[in-house]
């Protein structure tokens, strides 16, 4: 009879939780206590209580009372595992986050430094530039010299891997080979001017640069200019107008090799827009500016060589009353800044929206006639200055909206 209660109480012992472990207690110590034939008969139903107890156990693995021997609440346990995700989870974001604000601060540190190179090489070009020219006016050989240095710099460059070397068809060198040319008088006539003006007053006429670039285009692309661009070509006229007028240093060579070196080289920007097809084999600016380069001392060479090829030996200089070792060195150092400026200025072209780098040249337009102004100690009256003023701020103005676009017309 016992036998059959025990039997009776087990098929509803899973609903008898409260029940659960005084029955395992209970089989626990009959079965050990005991060794009688009802004991024996027992035994089927002691095998079946420790799989409960398994069960139970395995219940208690999750998130059953028997987790607080932890010694942390089950709840508390639970909130703190929900934080600890929580803040790996956040973690990650704010890494990136970090690492993001670093990259542009150091991104922006490299721009400031390319501009800074940028107004640094050219203010040191045009003063030892002008130095030359002044103690000894030979543009020609002056511009040869400074195509000679780019060239080396260039081929050591290409043979040290330092940039990679093109391979150029002869079709490519013949659509270059008009900027080449345009690129040789666009350097030629400025070095004329600023062996005839003041180095301030070359730069403020080359101001008119955007007066050629909206005429050229309009001739030549079918660009017709904005209302913006016009009323910002209007204060660069007046301004270089009025600097011209009241401008010590002016004279009528200086000032049409300025205006013949602001034509070509606006024809040359022309030109590389209208010649050079953009294709996957095209070729950057550096690139480019590196091939003109090459291209340009070949072009100088006989010409300089059969019109001023006695005046940069040392004899001559000698004869000048000027010293060798000055002109040389001067003209070494103004050499290697008019290519590094050149460089520097397409990379930072390369990092930069085409409308920052105009307003980033117009600065460096006003840097280099401030500097120019403060060490060659040039008499600048009141109109001058005011003139170079409107005629800069025109500048800026057009490098702002010549980017805007006419709404279309609708119907």
């Amino acid at each position: 009879m016992q036998s059959s209660a025990v039997f009776s109480l087990s098929p509803s012992l899973p609903l008898l939780k409260p029940r659960r472990l005084s029955l395992r207690h209970h089989s626990l110590t009959t079965a050990s206590s005991s060794s009688s034939s009802s004991d024996l008969n027992i035994s089927p139903n002691v095998v079946s209580i420790p799989s409960l107890s398994r069960r139970s156990w395995r219940l208690a693995s999750s998130d059953s009372p028997l987790r607080a021997w932890s010694g942390v609440p089950s709840s508390i346990s639970h909130s703190l595992d929900t934080n600890r995700f929580k803040t790996a989870a956040t973690a990650v974001p704010e890494s990136a986050e970090e690492g993001d604000n670093s990259g542009k601060l150091t991104k922006i540190l490299e721009l400031g430094l390319l501009f800074a190179m940028w107004y640094l090489f050219n203010i040191y070009f045009n003063i030892y530039n002008k130095q030359v020219l002044k103690a000894l006016h030979a543009p020609m050989t002056v511009t040869l010299v400074q195509f000679a240095v780019g060239s080396v710099l260039i081929t050591i460059m290409w043979v040290l891997n330092l940039y990679k070397r093109p391979k150029i068809s002869g079709a490519q060198l013949a659509a270059i080979l008009p900027l080449a040319v345009v690129h040789t008088l666009g350097n030629l006539f400025t070095n004329m001017s600023l062996g005839k003006v003041s180095v301030s007053f070359t730069h403020t006429i080359k101001a008119m640069e955007p007066f050629f670039s909206v005429l050229l285009s309009a001739m030549f692309l079918g660009e017709t200019p904005t209302p913006w661009v016009l009323g910002a070509i209007v204060p660069i006229v007046g301004g270089v107008a009025l600097a011209s007028i009241s401008e010590v240093s002016f004279n009528w060579a200086g000032f049409s090799s300025a205006m013949a070196s602001n034509l070509t080289n606006q024809s040359r920007n022309v030109l590389s827009k209208k010649v050079m097809v953009k294709k996957d084999d095209s070729l950057d600016n550096i690139t480019l500016f590196s091939i003109i380069t090459l291209m340009s001392l070949v072009l100088m060479a006989p010409v300089t060589f059969f019109t001023e090829g006695i005046k940069f030996t040392p004899s001559y200089i000698q004869s000048a009353g000027v010293n060798v070792q000055q002109i040389y060195t001067k003209s070494l150092i103004a050499a290697l800044c008019f290519h590094a400026y050149q460089q520097v200025s397409y990379m930072i072209l390369a990092r930069v929206s085409p409308v920052t780098h105009s307003v980033g040249n117009c600065v460096k337009r006003v840097v280099v006639i401030v500097s120019s102004v403060i060490f060659f100690k040039t008499p600048v009256s009141p109109v001058n200055a005011f003139g170079t003023g409107i005629a800069l701020a025109g500048v800026f103005l057009y490098s702002r909206v010549k980017g805007i676009k006419p709404k279309p017309k609708t119907a």
